[in-house]
Parts: C-alpha cells; structure tokens; sequence
C-alpha cells in the first residue's frame, strides 16, 4: 500500500479488530428474561439429583432469581434460566 491509498475500514471490522463485539451465538445470554427458566424440582428430575442437591448447586450461582417468601418461615423460590442451567451443567460434567 502506498502512502497516497487509503483503506477505509467499516464500525463493524474496527470492532471486532479491538475485540469489543461478542459473538452472536450469545444471544439467550443478552435477553435472559425471556429464554427458559427452570425450577429446582425440574433440574433436580432432568439431572437425576436430589433437590437439595440442586439447591446447594444454584442457590449462590450468578443469574438465579430468588423470591422470598414469608418472613417467620422463610420460602425461597428459586427461578434458573437456562443459560445459568447449562452453565452449571457444563461444569458439574467437567468436574469430572
């Protein structure tokens, strides 16, 4: 190339030289409100674990949403989406 040609690089290229753009194949991960959400009792069948198990596995996982319930006797329902779900997966078959 000499000094007097110029190339111009489009946003897109200049992005993805500096690294800034994911991949598209993550995109459940930019919308997890509406991808599947799964229930202890649910992982806990389709995983063949117990449920405390599985609540043990989830209950301090990043992206699990938590709602307490009552306040004596607390209730905490666990909502895991499914991204978070194969994520925990994935590792649990790694551990290996």
């Amino acid at each position: 190339m000499t000094p007097t040609e110029y190339r111009y690089f489009g946003d897109q290229q200049i992005a993805n030289a500096a690294g800034l753009t994911r991949p598209r194949e993550s995109a459940p991960l930019e919308r997890p409100a509406f991808e599947r959400h799964y229930r202890i009792g649910e992982l806990a069948e389709m995983w063949k674990l117990g449920r405390e198990t599985v609540r043990l596995l989830v209950k301090n996982e990043q992206g699990v949403i938590k709602i307490r319930l009552g306040r004596k006797c607390a209730h905490t329902i666990y909502s895991v989406p499914e991204s978070v779900a194969v994520r925990i997966h994935t590792r649990l078959l790694n551990s290996r």
